[in-house]
């Protein structure tokens, strides 16, 4: 499967002949090279609903009915939109013909602004494990570092890790590393980071703080089979 990086935290996989993106978050994103026009994903997975991770989903997801997949409250909501869903929750898996999705916990919010007074909260944020092609791929969505991340290692084989490190909103690089040595994962890469001032961080620090010298520092565009 072929594997790319498109600033913040938009991940695509490509995987017998399906498109997936995570948190697309596209128009708005200063560090994409991705444009709307150009992608029709097959599938969407979503961390929360925040506007930075929510992103494009409303109008990609239209282009050929994608299925979107997000925490059951942020999945009501879509289908309220229009859009073709499927609700999870926290800790639960469902196996879809591309492969099995799996929620895991996330420390953050979960909410998009109406206007000026007003937030729809969408239920716990999360995480997700994507098995596909007999691999195992974790984006931790937005998160702190939380002790669980052990568990999350120990029970599953991690191949690839994408975790935020622009702190303020997220963990930083840091408590990042840290979350890089409980998950044990064979790669890690860093995300959610220098999109805004707020989370400007060197990922070149990171990947020296990882203990197990397994960083990947991918800039918007870069891919690599897995």
């Amino acid at each position: 499967m072929k594997i790319s990086y498109h600033g913040h935290s938009v991940v695509k996989i490509v995987s017998k002949g399906k498109t997936i993106l995570i948190d697309p978050f596209i128009t708005g994103n200063g560090l994409t090279d991705l444009k709307v026009e150009e992608e029709s994903p097959d599938i969407i997975i979503l961390t929360h609903g925040h506007g930075d991770h929510l992103g494009d989903t409303i109008e990609l997801a239209k282009k050929k009915d994608a299925l979107v997949i997000a925490v059951n409250e942020l999945a009501v909501y879509l289908g309220w939109k229009g859009l073709k869903t499927h609700g999870m929750n926290i800790g639960g898996s469902y196996t879809f013909d591309f492969g099995t999705v799996k929620f895991t916990q996330a420390f953050h919010s979960n909410s998009i602004e109406m206007d000026e007074q007003n937030f729809v909260y969408f239920g716990m944020p999360a995480g997700v494990l994507l098995m596909m092609e007999d691999r195992t791929i974790y984006h931790a969505g937005d998160t702190g570092l939380f002790s669980d991340m052990k568990l999350i290692g120990d029970r599953h084989w991690i191949d690839l890790a994408f975790l935020p490190i622009g702190d303020n909103f997220t963990m930083g690089p840091e408590d990042a590393a840290y979350a890089a040595e409980l998950l044990q994962a064979v790669t890690v890469v860093p995300i959610h980071y220098n999109t805004f001032p707020v989370i400007k961080q060197d990922p070149e620090k990171f990947i020296r703080m990882l203990k197990q010298d397994n960083g990947k520092i991918m800039l918007p565009g870069d891919s690599f089979e897995l």
